[in-house]
């Protein structure tokens, strides 16, 4: 990087944070439903840091409140086809008593930004308009056209925010055929090296509402016909069930570099013996060797001497790359015939390569900023905006680059109390963005 680029950069990297506790302090809190504050002040908010610079913003809504943006910023070579950079406005609930900073304060403290969306995905947002606005300001153009959106509902499955964007305005997305999304391009510290986790793949979720029925008696009698207890042995036989391990590609090659990077061989019928090692990456790596199917919640009875009807349960389930068929055939076996399933959210497991122009960007990208760092595809056990974007013909990878301390738990923070990221990631993130701009 020349000294020239390095000054265009700079005021980008002095914005970001601002950018980032503006949009923390706007709550933009999804409970699941239409209950919460909405995305609009958010979206709203960006809508005007790009109108500043020279962009005509679409704010869409699905729903009162459900408010999603999308801005295309021209390329220099407009035959090539166009790169979707996405970021998501919602943010999962936060109990302020259970954090050391009020988690809608944007707190600067202990060199980070606190609050709830630091992590997920608020920072990543901060980066992107950071990037763009200073770009814009001095007239540099990216390789190919560049669509920036910000959606919302991703923390609830999307269904307001990117499935309205892509089924109701797909032209917005026309020429587009790669994206950058949350969740990758972090540094995870193994052994005395960094790797640098790219998201190649997520598993699929089934979001599942379970019911069984029997017959409505007197809790005081004799009763074989019990619907609560129907479904209380059936979670327990999901809860307790061991999945077979089965690694996809990307959760494979990750262990591989982490396995390289401790000095010791990895055998792929013991990922655990590699996976214990993690540290708090450990939870995020490990439920990608298998399904899972978590019970997390249960509702029956409305009286203590009434044997109810019917009783209800909701189920977790994350499915494999390329397994959704076996997952559901299992689990199906599991429940057994005296229980019913309905699916809640259902959506797809996204899979690519790590491989392309693409990837050898975002990959020099990084060891531009970060010589040292290993740069290797991984597997997501949750799931993305990406689900949504992949279904109208976009390869999608989770990037969104931070370089961070070795001691910060950041898988951890996802969803979790006193979410914060570091200051000077969030520079390295607005650095290693604009490179890869200039480059792809």
């Amino acid at each position: 990087m020349t000294e020239n680029q390095v000054n265009q950069v700079s005021s980008a990297e002095e914005e970001v944070a601002a950018i980032c506790r503006d949009l923390i302090r706007i709550d933009t809190t999804n409970p699941g439903n239409h209950s919460g504050p909405g995305e609009r002040r958010a979206a709203e908010y960006v809508a005007g840091l790009l109108s500043e610079v020279g962009l005509a913003p679409e704010v869409l809504e699905s729903h009162p409140k459900r408010t999603s943006l999308v801005a295309r910023i021209e390329g220099e070579d407009r035959t090539r086809p166009g790169l979707l950079i996405h970021g998501h406005l919602d943010v999962v609930p936060a109990d302020a008593k259970d954090w050391r900073q009020h988690p809608f304060s944007g707190e600067i403290a202990d060199g980070c930004v606190w609050g709830r969306g630091a992590v997920d995905m608020k920072d990543m947002d901060a980066i992107m308009l950071a990037v763009a606005r200073q770009r814009l300001r001095e007239g540099r153009k990216p390789k190919r056209d560049v669509v920036l959106a910000f959606t919302a509902d991703e923390e609830a499955g999307g269904t307001w925010g990117a499935q309205f964007l892509v089924e109701q305005h797909p032209d917005l997305f026309e020429g587009v055929t790669e994206a950058i999304g949350e969740v990758g391009g972090f540094s995870v510290s193994v052994g005395d090296q960094r790797l640098y986790a790219v998201q190649t793949a997520e598993k699929g979720i089934a979001w599942m509402r379970l019911k069984a029925t029997g017959t409505a008696g007197h809790g005081s009698m004799i009763h074989n016909d019990n619907a609560v207890t129907k479904l209380s042995e059936a979670l327990a036989r999901v809860g307790r069930h061991q999945w077979p391990t089965q690694l996809p590609d990307a959760t494979s090659q990750f262990l591989t570099r982490a396995a390289q990077a401790l000095g010791v061989e990895f055998d792929p019928q013991d990922p655990a013996s590699v996976i214990g090692k993690l540290g708090g990456m450990s939870k995020m790596i490990g439920a990608t060797t298998q399904h899972t199917a978590n019970p997390t919640g249960f509702k029956a009875g409305y009286k203590v001497n009434v044997i109810p009807q019917t009783a209800t349960a909701e189920l977790d389930g994350r499915f494999l790359p390329g397994r959704e068929e076996e997952f559901f055939a299992e689990l199906d076996r599991l429940l057994g015939t005296a229980v019913s399933r309905e699916f809640i959210h259902h959506d797809v497991a996204v899979e690519t390569t790590a491989d392309g122009d693409l990837w050898n960007a975002m990959k020099s990208s990084l060891n531009a900023e970060d010589p040292e760092g290993i740069v290797t595809p991984y597997c997501l056990s949750a799931g993305t905006d990406a689900k949504w974007f992949s279904k109208i013909g976009i390869r999608c990878f989770g990037f969104s680059p931070l370089r961070l301390p070795a001691e910060l738990d950041f898988p951890g923070m996802f969803h979790g109390v006193d979410e914060r990221v570091p200051l000077d990631s969030l520079r390295f993130g607005v650095r290693v963005v604009d490179r890869l701009l200039d480059i792809c």
